[in-house]
């Protein structure tokens, strides 16, 4: 079903990574270090690391700052997707979306079934496209990331998969902003 087209040249994408905890730190976040060694492993560049506290303004104001920078394309943010008081990351996020991708959440529930059964219906994962910077909202925990890397965003974010992938649409992302915001 998937594959790589060979004739075609991989290109790095700038990605950046938020951790949204009240205890990690970078000498002790798993779940951040799983999806930086990904990212570099498929060769990609890792523009940002930053940990925020599970607050919804902090959460808020670092993704839409990335999301106005240049070099970066994608963010992924892992944490604060369960349902206690102090995960709020979707509620962070998602007002910022212009775009959601109902199709991500979906998929990584069904890779995380797989792998946890029913308890993936504890995550609120999802994702979505906001001032032409794809966002992936992903739970808390370094399986979860693996699985959200391996079973979905190492296959999108390389421009040789096919039949279709996020890179090739990455300069459409914004043509909505060109018209005029008409569309």
């Amino acid at each position: 079903m998937d594959r790589i087209d060979e004739s075609r040249p991989f290109i790095p994408v700038g990605i950046a990574v938020l951790t949204v905890s009240d205890t990690r730190r970078l000498d002790n976040d798993k779940s951040g270090d799983t999806l930086v060694q990904r990212i570099t492993e498929a060769g990609h560049r890792l523009i940002s690391r930053v940990i925020v506290p599970d607050e919804r303004e902090a959460i808020f104001e670092q993704v839409r700052s990335w999301t106005l920078h240049d070099e970066i394309d994608v963010v992924i943010t892992t944490g604060g997707t369960g349902f206690t008081g102090r995960d709020v990351t979707p509620e962070a996020l998602e007002p910022l979306f212009e775009k959601r991708m109902d199709g991500f959440s979906e998929v990584f529930h069904r890779i995380s079934y797989d792998k946890i059964g029913t308890s993936t219906i504890q995550s609120r994962a999802t994702g979505g496209v906001a001032n032409a910077t794809f966002i992936f909202v992903l739970p808390g925990s370094p399986g979860a990331c693996k699985d959200a890397w391996d079973g979905i965003l190492r296959a999108q974010l390389d421009y040789r998969h096919m039949p279709c992938n996020f890179v090739e649409i990455m300069p459409r992302l914004d043509e909505h902003l060109r018209r005029g915001g008409k569309g």
